[in-house]
């Protein structure tokens, strides 16, 4: 079996576009935000005030590491922390007027490139992958 017949090759390839084709469109557009970050901004847009070990779950990203992706945010002045009113330990999180502007500025940007990264799908392909993506890694 050569390597361009082994799903997890492909897909660790398409991940390398991908997040290329993402980093240059936001430099080309002046944004200085990452996929997770903006991955994060979208989760939050849709679920105001969630605490911070929900953001992980929803963006599928690990609990340790989603604090530094919060602290950078953060001090972009995107993101506030709040203690949270039912658990003190927790922080609930929320976009800041800054990240709501970023957001409405970016998610465009992030929707035509999704075209980009499919290379030469055509439509009805691109569904169909996206399909089966969302079926090997939701169980949908």
């Amino acid at each position: 079996m050569s390597l361009t017949e082994m799903p997890g090759h492909l897909i660790r390839r398409l991940h390398q576009i991908s997040t290329h084709i993402f980093q240059q469109k936001m430099q080309e557009s002046g944004h200085e935000i990452t996929p997770v970050q903006y991955a994060t901004l979208e989760a939050l847009q849709k679920n105001p005030g969630i605490e911070q070990a929900q953001i992980a779950s929803i963006i599928g990203y690990d609990r340790a590491t989603i604090g530094g992706v919060i602290d950078r945010l953060e001090q972009k002045g995107f993101i506030i922390r709040n203690v949270s009113k039912k658990d003190r330990r927790a922080r609930e999180v929320s976009l800041s007027r800054e990240g709501k502007d970023i957001y409405a500025e970016t998610a465009p940007i992030v929707k035509a490139l999704q075209n980009d990264i499919f290379g030469s799908l055509n439509e009805g392909e691109q569904k169909k992958l996206t399909a089966l993506l969302q079926k090997a890694i939701l169980g949908k």
